[in-house]
């Protein structure tokens, strides 16, 4: 008996790989992970995609999934075109600017004040002006609601008694303080509150992010700069601030993200109704009354999608300020 062998060994039936079974080293720690993707698949991916679907749709939950209708664009151009929607982003724009710019105009030279006079109760002072950005926003909202009482609030009390405060039966202080007790749930002044509730609780948070990056600054530069007869004042402007640049970009970008999405402020202080004729109802309240409210979820995603829109511009436009070079 013989055996032939194939003439040409290129074109000879090649041996299939045996088929490698995983081993539970290899797919174990893919299990440990994955209720992280899963979670995270449910509620933050499948929302978000949800939302854009129902931009372009109309539909009010209580009619089920077959009320949903495709309406294309009408959301948008709706939502454009609504007084209520362009009055909310004003307030929001005008609370923002109010309550953010003087957040950081405080919190920098704060901050260098607390790095530069405390050593030993640095800590414990800057957790002082921590306190209010853990503080619970209800709890804050509810204090300040009964401080700006037109009746019985701290407030007027003391606006009032320095109006009236008086020298050789004189008040030179009348022009600038109130003599009268001040209404703040009027139209003219709710922003203000809710602007001032914004400012104190943030200034904390902002004061901690800059003093984290003024750890960061070498001792040496300012040593440098005292043998070289600098005073304290060019240190901080031609030595502090330009190194603080990275950390402006970051706390600036926080403020922006943040006082365009404002909500548990203004709608507690004014009870969910945005104060009369709606002086401070924000971009973000305005949504969740139409969602909610008004039982509109497309229009609401509309409204959410055009904020995050305006939110990314502003950030971009923020990158882009503080990327340039001096």
């Amino acid at each position: 008996m013989s055996t032939s062998l194939p003439d040409n060994p290129a074109t000879a039936p090649t041996a299939r790989p045996a088929k490698r079974k995983l081993q539970p080293w290899q797919w174990v720690p893919y299990v440990f992970i994955s209720p992280f993707f899963i979670i995270f698949a449910v509620f933050g991916v499948f929302p978000l995609l949800f939302s854009v679907y129902l931009a372009f749709h109309t539909w009010d939950p209580s009619l089920g999934m077959g009320a949903m209708q495709y309406v294309g664009f009408e959301n948008f151009s709706f939502v454009l075109g609504d007084d209520w929607f362009q009055k909310s982003l004003y307030n929001t724009f005008w609370l923002s600017i109010v309550s953010g710019l003087p957040q950081h105009l405080v919190a920098i030279p704060l901050a260098y004040f607390l790095n530069t006079a405390f050593s030993r109760w640095r800590n414990a002072v800057t957790g002082l002006y921590f306190l209010p950005f853990i503080t619970s926003t209800v709890a804050i909202s509810l204090v300040f609601s009964s401080l700006f009482s037109r009746d019985f609030g701290v407030v007027n009390l003391v606006l009032t008694g320095l109006g009236h405060w008086s020298v050789f039966g004189i008040q030179p202080l009348s022009w600038l303080f109130p003599t009268t007790n001040v209404d703040w749930g009027r139209p003219e002044y709710t922003k203000w509150m809710i602007s001032f509730v914004v400012f104190w609780r943030f200034v904390g948070w902002n004061t901690v992010l800059y003093m984290s990056a003024l750890q960061t600054i070498p001792k040496d530069l300012y040593e440098a700069a005292t043998m070289d007869g600098a005073s304290k004042k060019q240190q901080f402007w031609y030595i502090t601030l330009p190194l603080l640049k990275p950390m402006m970009f970051v706390a600036v970008t926080l403020t922006i993200i943040g006082n365009l999405q404002l909500f548990e402020e203004p709608f507690i202080i004014t009870g969910g109704t945005g104060g009369i004729d709606q002086a401070g109802k924000t971009a973000a309240m305005h949504m969740y009354n139409t969602a909610f409210v008004d039982s509109d979820f497309g229009t609401a995603s509309a409204i959410a999608w055009l904020l995050f829109v305006i939110i990314a511009a502003l950030t971009w436009g923020n990158n882009k300020l503080f990327a340039r070079k001096d």
